[in-house]
């Protein structure tokens, strides 16, 4: 049976004891639903983000339902700051097996439209700093003996609205570095995957209804978006932490170079209604 924490988080109790995981991006939205998902699995969760308020308060509410956790403020597109992250896992908590790459931010532009800069910013945020974190998580993993590194990309890898040039290049780079890490890493007894949501309830989908809701309520512009999704409704961020979970645990031990689409048969549905 699962264990059930405070807010209805269930995962499967025990299956990440012993476990030490690092979630980038895990002070809010999807990163912080996986942490919560990780400790009541068992693992004991470094926490990182860019914000020291937005961190302080994840482990806070970890650390009072009994979690191992601690947290780290720093740049993900920063070098140093990826090692630090990585460097503090295993000297507070003994080693590194598990890295949840969550960060991210989204801008809107087309390529005419978007400076190279703003361009580079997105690179740097959603894509660079999933090589940066991994390449200083998986010389540590192999002293661990292996691993699993969970990244977080976008349905918008595969098929985009207009106006996300750069988002949706960031996103189709995570599915192909993950998946060439994947391969370059098996023999190392690390596990590569990708979860790719669809519209999920997050801060970050909450700014973009503001930005395009021309004044209307969120929760009225997050319903009708959710309308797109043949389930009717957007994602919760629990529900895809509970995808990531199951890919940085035991019971994905034969899962590697995967990408699970947690999107409400969003890319499955045929945009162009047949008549009735």
């Amino acid at each position: 049976m699962g264990e059930r924490m405070e807010d209805g988080d269930m995962v499967h109790a025990g299956d990440l004891a012993g476990k030490v995981a690092v979630v980038v991006g895990g002070s809010t939205g999807i990163g912080a639903a996986t942490a919560l998902r990780l400790a009541s699995a068992g693992a004991a969760v470094v926490i990182g983000g860019h914000e020291a308020d937005d961190v302080k308060a994840v482990v806070d509410r970890l650390g009072a339902k009994g979690a191992v956790v601690d947290g780290d403020v720093g740049d993900v597109r920063s070098d140093d700051d990826m090692a630090r992250l990585c460097a503090t896992a295993a000297d507070r908590f003994g080693g590194l097996d598990v890295l949840v790459y969550c960060a991210g931010i989204q801008r809107y532009g087309t390529v005419v439209d978007t400076t190279a800069s703003g361009f580079d910013e997105v690179i740097a945020v959603n894509l660079r700093g999933l090589y940066l974190a991994a390449h200083h998580a998986v010389p540590r993993m192999r002293e661990r003996g292996g691993g699993a590194i969970v990244a977080v990309a976008s349905v918008q890898a595969h098929a985009t609205q207009k106006g996300v040039a750069a988002y949706s290049a960031s996103k189709g780079g995570i599915v192909a570095l993950a998946r060439a890490m994947a391969i370059d890493h098996a023999a190392d007894c690390i596990r590569v995957n990708v979860v790719s949501p669809g519209s999920v309830d997050t801060p970050m989908l909450r700014r973009s209804a503001r930005q395009f809701g021309n004044g209307r309520a969120e929760d009225d512009v997050l319903r009708d978006w959710g309308a797109s999704h043949p389930l009717g409704r957007v994602a919760r961020a629990d529900e895809v932490a509970e995808v990531i979970a199951f890919l940085a645990g035991p019971r994905a031990s034969f899962v590697t170079g995967a990408e699970i689409r947690v999107d409400g048969g969003l890319l499955a549905n045929l945009a162009v209604a047949l008549p009735e």
